[in-house]
């Protein structure tokens, strides 16, 4: 299905929609549930709140908070520079498509060439349990394989994140190592290592040939 939205041409496929903006350049505008844009300096706000969660944060920080400094001046101005130096790939701010409501963001951050994309999510705790994480995270799966065009998809997480580690296998992901870092003020849970897993591009486009014969079969 093509419409149009704010002057550009959007096409629904596969759950995602997609925009081509003026500049030629691909973006997610979100799901049927979600819509995603740029962030920009005035997140600052909804950011600081969304990292304020203990709950949120656990598996990060161990619940503490990320300073509005660090937002400000180090966080926001990193992720808007990526725009431009790997188009396509970077972290949108995530808003409920009825209400409008900041529900948090969703990521593709490049690799330093721009050739692999790192999955993320954060949002906030009143959202959870409805599906979102996973429905956005295999979206931009789908978005980074075939829009951008990227060799590999990889997520990260701690061990004992099974709530992530679930959305990852839904949304395409598998499993690949476990390892360990050294931290100066380690997390509870930390003993058990940190998980990595991926998806890369022969995967997906063989998944993509099987997809088909798998609905007809049913």
């Amino acid at each position: 299905m093509r419409a149009a939205v704010n002057g550009s041409t959007v096409r629904w496929r596969d759950g995602m929609i997609r925009a081509m903006g003026d500049d030629g350049v691909a973006a997610p505008l979100g799901t049927e549930r979600l819509r995603l844009r740029r962030l920009t300096m005035d997140d600052v706000g909804l950011l600081v709140e969304l990292d304020s969660d203990p709950e949120v944060m656990r598996f990060l920080t161990g619940g503490v908070a990320t300073p509005l400094a660090t937002v400000r001046d180090e966080q926001l101005p990193r992720l808007l520079a990526q725009y431009d130096r790997h188009p396509g790939l970077g972290r949108w701010a995530a808003h409920d498509r009825e209400s409008g409501e900041f529900l948090g963001w969703f990521a593709l951050d490049p690799s330093e060439d721009g050739t692999e994309a790192e999955l993320g999510y954060r949002l906030r705790r009143a959202t959870w349990g409805r599906g979102l994480a996973t429905e956005g995270s295999r979206a931009l799966v789908r978005y980074a394989f075939d829009t951008v065009g990227v060799r590999r998809v990889w997520a990260e997480t701690m061990t004992v994140n099974e709530r992530s580690r679930r959305v990852m296998v839904k949304a395409g992901l598998h499993y690949v190592r476990t390892f360990h870092l050294q931290w100066d003020d380690p997390i509870p849970g930390t003993e058990q290592g940190e998980v990595e897993y991926e998806v890369r591009a022969e995967e997906w486009a063989t998944a993509g040939q099987e997809r088909p014969a798998a609905r007809r079969a049913r």
